[in-house]
């Protein structure tokens, strides 16, 4: 059962600026440390990787149903690769707290994650499911 929908359009300037103008102060309030490693080892689209987790960031938090308030940070999201690649969102703090509110008894999330770029814009969706435990009952 979906749980939780959210999408994000960025213009991919703007994340550049902000970095342009702050650097690391804005980096590190918003992106986790896997985030900042992976975008920063990507020379020629540096940018286009953080505007991507960025709407990423924006996506999950409307799907959380909450946007950036009521306990839920920046860093409580981060776009991380599962072992295939497919990137997901881990999820702490308030982030994770919200999530297990939405989860009904006896259910997991899946939290699927389609992020995209075509310059000067980048794109991301955040579906949320709770699928049930194996052997749970309702």
């Amino acid at each position: 059962m979906i749980i939780g929908i959210g999408s994000d359009l960025i213009d991919i300037r703007r994340i550049e600026q902000t970095v342009s103008r702050f650097g690391d102060r804005f980096l590190d309030r918003i992106f986790t440390p896997v985030e900042k490693a992976r975008s920063d080892r990507r020379a020629m689209t540096r940018i286009e990787s953080y505007a991507k987790r960025f709407a990423a960031k924006e996506a999950c938090a409307k799907a959380l149903g909450t946007g950036l308030r009521k306990g839920v940070f920046w860093r409580d999201m981060g776009v991380v690769n599962l072992p295939g690649g497919k990137p997901t969102m881990a999820l702490t703090g308030g982030a994770l707290a919200r999530l297990q509110i939405l989860l009904p008894p006896g259910c997991e999330a899946q939290i699927d994650l389609s992020i995209t770029d075509e310059p000067p814009m980048a794109q991301a969706i955040v579906i949320i499911t709770a699928i049930p435990r194996p052997g749970a009952t309702a």
